[in-house]
């Protein structure tokens, strides 16, 4: 066998592992075409109690000449409400880091990075009472930070 050979075979091998690895990523059907993000779809039933019941708030997430920042980025909600994130401009997602929320339990996982305008995270506040704060990974060190206060 030459070397040529075994290069091909890794390769044809290599493909195969990417292509079965890409299909177990897949979500249910349509989660891309309503812009929202299949970890939150999945996760937030493990992590709450009760379902949202309240009203929705929505929270811009944008990127402009004042920067990159969440609209409002101090809000007052009910138990029950839910935050809706959407985009506007530029490549962010929405994170409630444990570190910055510590003692709380139940926080949603990341979002994915929502990337095209008006892509929406829905993230319902059945995490209990607080203050909770979060954050866009990549642009927190430029300040795109916010938390919301959830009473009952």
């Amino acid at each position: 066998m030459t070397s040529r050979s075994i290069a091909r075979r890794f390769l044809l091998l290599a493909g195969a592992v990417s292509t079965l690895a890409l299909a177990g990523c897949g979500g249910k059907e349509g989660d891309h075409d309503r812009g929202e993000s299949r970890h939150e779809e999945s996760k937030s039933e493990e992590h709450h109690d009760k379902p949202a019941t309240g009203k929705v708030i929505t929270v811009q997430v944008t990127t402009d000449e004042k920067g990159n920042y969440f609209s409002p980025a101090e809000i007052e909600a009910k138990e029950g409400d839910v935050l809706r994130f959407t985009l506007v401009t530029g490549v962010h997602n929405v994170h409630f880091l444990a570190d910055s929320n510590a003692g709380k339990s139940g926080l949603p996982p990341a979002s994915d990075m929502l990337q095209l305008p008006g892509q929406t995270y829905d993230v319902p506040l059945t995490f209990g009472e607080g203050t909770f704060y979060f954050q866009c990974d990549p642009h927190v060190a430029l300040g795109m930070k916010g938390h919301v206060k959830v009473e009952d």
